[in-house]
């Protein structure tokens, strides 16, 4: 069981995306869930992904300041796995 940064809401692993900060400082989507890196978990919904925005929780969650073009990033990401 994993917790959702955007809803708090524990869920099982395969329910949530993953977000990684790698050893670099690079925060992207982990699609495989297997990158090496500091995981953050996040619902497959787009209101989730608006809730992190929103709280800054990747920031929070990887005590790194996350630029909003990160956040972008991973809702274009998101948006093409919809598709």
């Amino acid at each position: 069981m994993r917790t959702c940064i955007g809803c708090r809401e524990m869920k099982a692993k395969h329910e949530l995306m993953r977000i990684v900060k790698t050893p670099e400082g690079e925060v992207l989507l982990d699609l495989t869930g297997r990158k090496n890196g500091r995981g953050a978990y996040v619902c497959k919904n787009a209101e989730c992904l608006q809730k992190i925005r929103k709280r800054k929780a990747l920031s929070n969650a990887f005590g790194m300041f996350v630029d909003d073009s990160v956040y972008e990033n991973i809702e274009k990401e998101f948006e093409s796995l919809e598709q």
